[in-house]
């Protein structure tokens, strides 16, 4: 980690920031041998020199295989630094105690030092139990076998033993030795900063979860947020905290991000250019995810909860914010319609399900984890989505009208179902537009709102495109007219009774387009039926007449009224419809709306007048029919017998003008059979 830059008895330490070049283990003894010659004649120096070098040697091969560049580089500038207060003999140079820490310079070096540090670095020769040699094991030994807390106990002890020699004092004339000493105590504390990042690295590899080493780690780390809980007043770097659950926490996230790497790592860049292979991509990274946080939950929580250090919410966020990084990485190259829905889903969907890591027994981070894609990069994915959609969408609504252009040319007669004409255009395009508007709602509400859009645009188009090219081939037949009105029924049915803000301005169009099709069946029907037309008009009415006077019961009140507002409507509707086909039997208009007025008038004495209106309209009424008409009402008795008495009276009066029933060939009461339910009435009437 780096270190402060402060002032120490007057000197200004910087670290070097230009990179130091890697060297072997052996290269460094051989240097250091070469040039401490001289010093390895003298008793004092030589255990803490080779300490120094087989410490510094495991330190350099650990760093090599474990630490990532800035830990490797960190150990390397720890050895400089070694080196450097190593390289000089004991006549120019300070000598190296037990503790493999340079003390102060001898007097041959030219600075004189005072009489106490002097004793004191003569004592701890002489007796060779300096604390890092407790035990013969240095500090640097400690740290290789990851006895991290006894590492950092034996150096927390120099570090309080050089604070309490500086404040005595002790270096007043030799400002020199302290820094060189606490430089030599700050490396060794980087050196262990180091193993945390190997230790934290290692945990998610192949080699299984250490949980010792993990709990000596959570350790360490609070045991050096207690030594140092802030910076020291005086900016002493000797005492600066070191800030190691930051450093950890990097650590983590360093090693969350290498194992997303791994995914997809054997493809080579801008191999996953179709929609297979990013799938396919995206399945093992999450396989790879979703794994590496279960053995967190099972196997690196628990060792770490053990010693009082929370690790999950670490290691959730770091493979979150790998996670998104990594899918940045994949947006970016994203191409075409299935790439970006495979990658929307993805995030949407499987990610982001509540059953990604299965049974989820860890509390839920403390706050909130950010989104896994930036609004932005979400909105352009959905904007490009969208794009290559109505494209895709189009080319659908293309091969449906050449499905269909197909057909026509091949003269396939069109299936009958329920004894109607039968088409597949319909289905098509139910189930296109049902396709990529499920799939959208998968991802989000904006996108289904969106894409229920550009379907419903695309329909509108299509409809004017299929009846012109239907009218214009040459399979405009009776069975191929019914089977487009009846498929133009259908997406209306289902459409807007599924969909119907989306499709709501599509209703007149469909319309429109059942219209003209009907207009052509009619057209082609005209020449046969012209002479039939009004026959079947005056049947439709007779009919409906029919079932209106065979009621099951009477109807009484709003029932009554609400069945002649019904009549009365239906009555518009069938004129309507053989008005547009050319019916010229306007004198079946009446017949339907007078019943409709006797029974829903509400002035009882009224009905009088419209039972007069009906008679004169169609003289071939008869008696039964009269009383069919009164029994859809209670009316009572006497007011059935007044109304029968007065249509008997205007019944001989038009009998006598025209002479029949049937005059002018209107018949339409003459036809209608009464059934035995009516009969019944009338003898109750």
């Amino acid at each position: 980690m780096p270190l402060p830059q402060t002032q120490a008895s007057g000197l200004e330490l910087h670290r070097p920031q230009e990179p130091v070049e890697p060297h072997t283990p052996a290269q460094g003894a051989r240097r250091a041998s070469s040039e401490d010659a001289p010093g390895a004649q003298h008793e004092g120096f030589r255990p803490g020199l080779g300490t120094l070098r087989r410490a510094l040697s495991r330190a350099s091969q650990r760093a090599s295989v474990r630490a990532s560049q800035g830990d490797a580089g960190l150990l390397r500038l720890s050895g400089r630094f070694l080196f450097g207060s190593l390289r000089r003999t004991p006549d120019n140079c300070p000598a190296v105690d037990q503790t493999g820490v340079t003390s102060e310079p001898g007097p041959a070096c030219g600075r004189k030092g005072s009489s106490k540090a002097k004793e004191d670095v003569g004592r701890r020769l002489s007796t060779g139990a300096g604390p890092e040699e407790v035990k013969g094991t240095s500090v640097a030994d400690l740290i290789s076998e990851r006895q991290l807390l006894a590492a950092f106990e034996r150096l927390r002890h120099l570090e309080t033993g050089l604070v309490t020699e500086k404040a005595s004092c002790a270096f007043q004339q030799d400002p020199t030795g302290f820094a060189r000493r606490a430089m030599d105590v700050c490396l060794h504390y980087d050196g262990l900063a180091a193993e945390i990042g190997a230790i934290v690295r290692e945990t998610l590899g192949p080699d299984g979860v250490d949980a010792a080493a993990l709990a000596e780690l959570a350790r360490v780390v609070r045991a050096e947020e207690e030594a140092h809980p802030e910076p020291p007043a005086d900016g002493d770097f000797l005492r600066t905290p070191r800030r190691w659950r930051q450093y950890w926490e990097d650590a983590v996230r360093r090693s969350a991000e290498e194992r997303v790497r791994q995914a997809g790592a054997g493809e080579a860049p801008g191999a996953a250019d179709a929609a297979p292979d990013l799938a396919r991509l995206l399945a093992e990274l999450g396989a790879l995810v979703r794994r590496d946080l279960q053995k967190v939950q099972r196997e690196v929580h628990p060792a770490y909860a053990a010693a009082g250090f929370p690790a999950w919410e670490a290691y959730l966020r770091a493979f979150h914010g790998a996670v998104a990084g990594r899918l940045q990485e994949l947006a970016h190259d994203a191409r075409g319609c299935e790439q970006l829905y495979v990658l929307l889903d993805w995030a949407a969907n499987v990610y982001s399900s509540p059953d990604f890591l299965g049974s989820q027994d860890q509390a839920l981070p403390s706050e909130p984890l950010p989104p896994l894609l930036a609004p932005d990069v979400w909105a352009r994915l959905e904007d490009d989505y969208t794009s290559f959609l109505e494209t895709k969408i189009a080319s659908c609504f293309d091969g449906i009208l050449q499905l269909e252009q197909s057909r026509w040319a091949a003269a396939e007669a069109p299936e009958e179902l329920q004894g109607l004409y039968h088409t597949p255009l319909s289905f098509d395009v139910c189930m296109l537009v049902a396709e990529h508007v499920k799939a959208a709602g998968a991802i989000s509400r904006e996108l289904e709102a969106t894409t229920l859009g550009i379907c419903a645009r695309a329909l509108g188009l299509f409809l004017h495109r299929f009846e012109k090219a239907f009218l214009e081939s040459g399979a405009v037949t009776e069975p191929n007219l019914c089977a487009s009105i009846n498929a133009c029924e259908e997406l209306r049915t289902h459409l807007l009774a599924k969909f119907p803000e989306s499709f709501g301005e599509l209703e007149k169009a469909l319309g429109a387009a059942a219209r003209t099709f009907q207009k052509r069946l009619l057209q082609g029907l005209q020449g046969a039926v012209q002479e039939t037309l009004q026959q079947v008009h005056r049947y439709v009415v007779r009919e409906y007449l029919a079932q209106a006077l065979r009621p099951r019961e009477r109807l009484r009140g709003v029932d009554r009224r609400n069945g002649s507002q019904k009549m009365v409507l239906e009555a518009q509707a069938i004129g309507n419809t053989f008005q547009c086909l050319g019916s010229q039997a306007t004198w079946l208009g009446q017949a339907i709306p007078c019943v409709a007025d006797i029974l829903g008038e509400t002035y009882k004495d009224d009905i009088r007048r419209h039972l007069e209106t009906l008679i004169r309209s169609y003289p071939d009424i008869r008696r039964d029919h009269v009383l069919a008409i009164l029994a859809l009402r209670r009316l009572g008795r006497r007011r059935n017998q007044h109304f029968l008495r007065h249509a008997q009276a205007v019944l001989r009066a038009a009998a006598k003008a025209g002479g029949s029933g049937a005059a002018g060939g209107r018949v339409l009461f003459e036809e209608i059979e009464l059934g035995t339910g009516v009969d019944v009435l009338v003898t109750c009437i």
